[in-house]
């Protein structure tokens, strides 16, 4: 079927890719928002822009009934759901089909099962892909717990079955700590995802997180765009990401690329997908899971092999076949990828939420830049702290790095602090330039280094700075007569204002 009009169920840096991905394709276009997000980019972008209201993503941004309303009250006729949120809640894209809408993005199947990392890990075993050894159910007995964890020996991991993130885990040394971390763990999956369920695995030491991007049409064909190596993390989350991997030789690569398509066939997956893998010291590899939504570090991808990874979504959906065969893909030059978060690296990556008085991004050959915000907007703390994915291509892995290096300097952001200090460090480091590193690369080498503290002045004008714009909002808001996406001359007026 052809589409027509897109309803894009996100915000910030992502809404703003798909809408440049529909526009190219002559596809109209309907944003979201919130009343905090209501200056943000992705929103005058669009051809229309509807208010979802409150912050609160329960009543904004994952609110399921509004936004389909929306969908349905403008004649939409589809909805990219693009990261996080919606993305993966299999209810919500089966709500969207049930409504004569076409979700893009999986079949609502392929996310309930994959969704799931027990059922996914069944589901890889008998596609004849190692998984990490464990439970193969949710954890009910603590003395079954006790004993299970003997067999694997210690460290084991506690492990949401729902969701991802990071969220949900917790690391076991000893028997000791294994009732507390079980509860913690709970709680917390509980709470991201709706769901308690955890499980055990082996604990793998210093591995590296590789990960395979997967593409699946309505015609049979199950195509792999090569790999990335995310492996530099904090609270287990990404924060840089490269392709090819440093760690990844062709051997491996073959290896990994088949074992991602067996899982993406053994599912009968439809869209684009990622299928992650542990790869520990001897380099083993283990299926870990599989992301049945875009990715956030999807544009790594896209500069390796050239493929536009959202139209092909958008094409899936509409029942056309991938544009390209899998001789046809090639891993061409090096990428790395920086997430410029706002988080203080000099105090544990915590959030650093406030107003960009400066923003300026860097130029020049070989630089992507993915953003939702701009100068003198504001990041707000009800969502993820994500400013920007900074992208540095080059011919080859050095290149790339010095281009990185560059890019970083010339980035301007403040005063909030960002994750590009960090990028920065990590360009000039010995262990990363030779490619050597793990997953658990920033806490054994730069958290220590990275704890130092504002001192007094600074803290005083960069807090002083925060209110003076927190309350200059706050008295602009008060006097806005903002419209639902009806108006949007009247709200590209306002967007004017703001910036004055």
């Amino acid at each position: 079927m052809e589409i027509k009009k897109i309803l894009v169920a996100n915000r910030s840096e992502i809404a703003v890719r798909i809408l440049r991905a529909a526009r190219e394709m002559d596809i109209r276009t309907v944003a979201v928002y919130s009343e905090v997000d209501r200056f943000l980019p992705h929103v005058r972008m669009a051809d229309e822009a509807y208010c979802l209201g409150d912050p609160d993503p329960s009543k904004s941004y994952l609110n399921i009934n509004k936004i389909i309303s929306i969908a349905k009250k403008c004649k939409a006729d589809a909805i990219h759901p693009g990261y996080g949120f919606l993305s993966e809640n299999f209810r919500f894209a089966k709500e969207v089909i049930s409504q004569g809408l076409v979700f893009i993005g999986p079949e609502p199947e392929n996310i309930r099962l994959m969704g799931d990392k027990l059922i996914s890990k069944e589901m890889a075993t008998k596609a004849g892909v190692p998984v990490i050894p464990g439970t193969n159910k949710s954890i009910k007995n603590l003395e079954e717990v006790f004993k299970k964890a003997e067999e694997l020996g210690y460290p084991v991991l506690i492990k949401a079955s729902a969701g991802g993130g990071g969220k949900g885990m917790r690391i076991c040394y000893q028997k000791n700590e294994l009732k507390d971390n079980i509860a913690l763990a709970k709680s917390e999956a509980k709470n991201a995802f709706g769901s308690g369920e955890v499980f055990l695995e082996k604990y793998i030491e210093q591995p590296r997180h590789i990960e395979v991007q997967v593409l699946a049409d309505y015609h049979g064909n199950v195509l792999h765009l090569y790999e990335r190596d995310c492996s530099i993390q904090r609270r287990h989350q990404k924060l840089v990401e490269e392709s090819p991997s440093p760690a990844v030789d062709d051997n491996l690569r073959e290896k990994l690329t088949k074992s991602a398509i067996a899982i993406t066939s053994a599912c009968a997956y439809r869209g684009a997908g990622t299928v992650e893998f542990m790869v520990d010291r001897d380099s083993n590899y283990y299926f870990l899971e599989m992301n049945t939504r875009l990715q956030v570090e999807h544009p790594v991808t896209e500069l390796i092999t050239g493929i536009d990874l959202v139209k092909e979504q958008i094409g899936i959906a509409m029942g056309n076949k991938i544009s390209r065969k899998q001789e046809d893909i090639r891993q061409k030059g090096h990428v790395i990828e920086l997430r410029v978060y706002a988080e203080d690296p000099y105090n544990d990556f915590l959030p650093a939420n406030g107003i960009l008085e400066v923003y300026k991004t860097p130029k020049g050959p070989g630089i992507r830049v993915d953003d939702g915000y701009e100068e003198k907007l504001e990041v707000p703390v009800f969502y993820d702290a994500l400013i920007a994915k900074l992208l540095a291509y080059g011919e080859n892995r050095e290149t790339a790095l010095r281009i990185l290096d560059r890019a970083i300097d010339e980035y301007q952001v403040g005063p909030i602090p960002t994750t590009l200090s960090f990028g920065k460090k990590l360009c000039n480091d010995a262990l990363f330039r030779k490619g050597i590193y793990t997953t658990g690369y920033i806490d054994q080498k730069f958290k220590s280094k990275l704890k130092v503290k504002l001192d007094a002045g600074e803290a005083r004008i960069v807090a002083a700075l925060a209110c003076m714009q927190y309350f200059n909002n706050q008295s602009i808001a008060e006097n806005e007569d903002f419209q639902m996406g009806e108006d949007k001359n009247k709200q590209k007026s306002l967007w004017k204002q703001k910036r004055q």
